[in-house]
């Protein structure tokens, strides 16, 4: 490219705009997941403010995107479908789960942006006496799982279950469910809720 050459003028506010209306998000949604005002959003999508990088990149991780995809000169955007596992996104069980001492040892992976989606995949890592509280909880979907390794205690309104490697459950979420690993290793689970609860 010529020395004078100048690069094209990325419109940040139409990219940014297409980019939300992509995953079917209102600004509100988008502002909410990202952490930052409702205003900030609909200012640049308008291009009547430029947002400094680390907002923009808080806006982008909830997304999820890159700011170089962002910026990529051949920018197209199209929703991920290969997900490397540090691209899971961790989900906070103090917001799911009532007993928020037992749910520290409770890791939620999720693939992707269970917004976009109608089905919500989860990676669930259940440590040595982790359990999502004596409360049992519930919400307005079905979910499955597959027991990878070691043992939980499920318990889905008065039946109980102890599952491991291998089995598996199906139930609606809408009944009142526990699950417990009461056993010394580390219970790993991948689950699937339709649609996304959380």
């Amino acid at each position: 490219m010529p020395e004078n050459a100048t690069q094209p003028k990325i419109d940040i506010g139409a990219r940014l705009k297409a980019l939300r209306m992509s995953r079917r998000l209102s600004q509100r949604e988008l502002a909410r997941k990202s952490g930052v005002t409702n205003g900030l959003i609909s200012q640049i999508e308008q291009n009547h403010s430029s947002p400094s990088v680390a907002s923009l990149k808080r806006i982008l991780d909830s997304i999820p995107l890159s700011l170089s995809e962002f910026f990529a000169p051949e920018f197209e955007d199209r929703e991920q479908i290969f997900f490397r596992a540090a691209e899971l996104h961790e989900l906070n069980p103090q917001k799911i789960f009532r007993n928020f001492v037992a749910s520290d040892g409770i890791s939620l992976r999720q693939v992707g942006t269970a917004a976009n989606h109608a089905i919500q995949m989860l990676h669930e890592r259940y440590e040595a006496g982790a359990d999502t509280g004596i409360e049992k909880y519930s919400h307005d979907s079905e979910e499955a799982g597959i027991v990878i390794s070691g043992r939980i205690e499920i318990t889905v309104g008065d039946q109980v279950a102890d599952l491991g490697p291998g089995d598996a459950y199906l139930f609606d979420s809408r009944i009142p469910h526990r699950f417990r690993n009461t056993g010394a290793e580390p219970c790993i689970i991948v689950s699937a809720c339709t649609p996304p609860s959380f």
